[in-house]
């Protein structure tokens, strides 16, 4: 079989690929099956958006180098708006297109046994570790073709191991620059948290041109370990042309925590899937997200926590800002399993529209099994709020600054769960930018 893409992908390209990489010979063995099996399986059904005509399989280039970095102050522009410069990150991964370009871990969490690594050492160096955990429970490889491709084609990400028993108190980062625009990029990031640990790890995807032709299939699992606590962060700023598949999904352990502090900025096409599943009993999840639409994008976001065990706890937040032309589709849902008694299903999702021709829709969904528990949810579409752009214009704030002003107190939530102070700005910044 021979990929549908623009560049010629057969089965002995995905070994020469594997074998360059010095990958295990189980990893090889995946790519290949899982590259037959996307010849075989249908495209992710996003709801109410279709993709048909979407370019989710095809580009010019797998496999794009870039620039490795002896120094912060050697990276671009906006990167360095990400990082702290002046007190250089102790926890830090840098990707440029698809080498690895800068890596600092500290000595003290080297000592109690953290990895964080980029993928690709990771399966050299700690492949049986990598192996037990990779596309087996959070992502699976059969889900669809995206995920079947994205095993077969995967060309770069991080993998960050927390052992049992070590809380990780400053914020462990990475950063993924593109400036390849036609290459495709199937990055993957998993986060291990073993038993009774803890970290918070954020990431951004950034763009240094203001176009691309790029594909980016993106896929980042958590695993939570029992009484685990990880707080995930990210701020995706892809460029315009661009089309993205994202997918973050997690599994939790009892009483284990995995919050979400999400801020999707692409400027491309885009569908997107956060999932959770609790299946430990006492595990809960908070998951916030934050999108702003322009131009003529459309987009589909799909939050889901799903409840297995016992006494879990999940809560849902989306709030979107459209304007222009942009049209996104909000989807929350909240599941609760036959057996998950205690359980409890929060949800809410919130979308202001600037423009006429802006379109929103706020879907809150509760599918619940089981009788003894908890839910519910909140949805609304609309425009500013008159009777707060009234307050505050008279005040002597003209109308314009006072919208702005309304947006990012609507969009605040998500912006100040993230716990590094350079990504809380960007965002802000980015925010500011998209709505000015």
């Amino acid at each position: 079989m021979t990929i549908d893409t623009k560049m010629a992908i057969d089965q002995d390209y995905i070994r020469s690929f594997s074998t360059e990489k010095g990958e295990p010979a189980w990893l090889t063995d995946l790519r290949v099956k899982a590259f037959a099996l996307a010849d075989e399986i249908p495209m992710p059904n996003p709801d109410k958006t279709r993709i048909t005509k979407w370019n989710l399989t095809e580009f010019n280039k797998h496999q794009a180098d870039g620039e490795v970095f002896q120094s912060l102050n050697d990276l671009p522009e906006i990167a360095k708006n990400v990082v702290h410069i002046d007190n250089a990150n102790k926890n830090l991964y840098i990707q440029h297109n698809q080498t690895a370009a800068y890596l600092t871990l500290s000595d003290e969490l080297k000592e109690q046994g953290v990895i964080f690594t980029d993928i690709q050492t990771a399966a050299k160096e700690h492949g049986e570790l990598l192996q037990k955990y990779y596309m087996k429970d959070a992502v699976k490889v059969d889900e669809h073709k995206l995920t079947a491709l994205h095993a077969a084609l995967m060309n770069g990400g991080a993998f960050l191991y927390i052992p049992k028993n070590v809380e990780v108190k400053e914020p462990i980062q990475s950063v993924f620059i593109f400036d390849d625009q036609e290459a495709a990029m199937f990055n993957h990031v998993l986060v291990v948290a073993d038993d009774n640990s803890s970290v918070t790890y954020v990431e951004n995807y950034l763009s240094v041109t203001d176009e691309t032709n790029g594909l980016f299939n993106i896929i980042s699992e958590v695993v939570a370990g029992n009484n685990a606590k990880v707080i995930y962060g990210a701020v995706d700023t892809l460029a315009k042309g661009s089309t993205t598949y994202v997918n973050r999904r997690g599994i939790t352990g009892r009483d284990a925590t995995l919050d979400w502090a999400l801020g999707m900025m692409n400027d491309g096409d885009t569908i997107f899937e956060n999932i959770t599943n609790l299946i430990g009993d006492g595990s809960n999840s908070n998951a916030k997200t934050v999108v702003v639409g322009t131009g003529k994008q459309t987009q589909n976001f799909t939050t889901s926590i799903v409840h297995h065990g016992k006494e879990t706890e999940g809560f849902i937040l989306k709030h979107g800002v459209m304007k222009d032309s942009a049209s996104s589709i909000f989807n929350g849902v909240g599941k609760i399993e036959k057996g998950a008694s205690g359980a409890n299903a929060e949800q809410e999702s919130r979308v202001l529209m600037l423009s006429e021709k802006a379109r929103g829709d706020a879907n809150p969904i509760l599918l619940i099994d089981e009788d003894d528990v908890m839910a519910g949810h909140a949805a609304s579409v609309g425009r500013v709020d008159e009777l707060q752009l009234y307050y505050l214009m008279s005040r002597g704030i003209s109308k314009a600054d006072a919208e702005r002003l309304i947006i990012h107190g609507f969009l605040a939530p998500v912006v100040e769960q993230l716990p590094i102070e350079a990504v809380k700005n960007q965002l802000t910044e980015i925010i500011e930018r998209k709505v000015k």
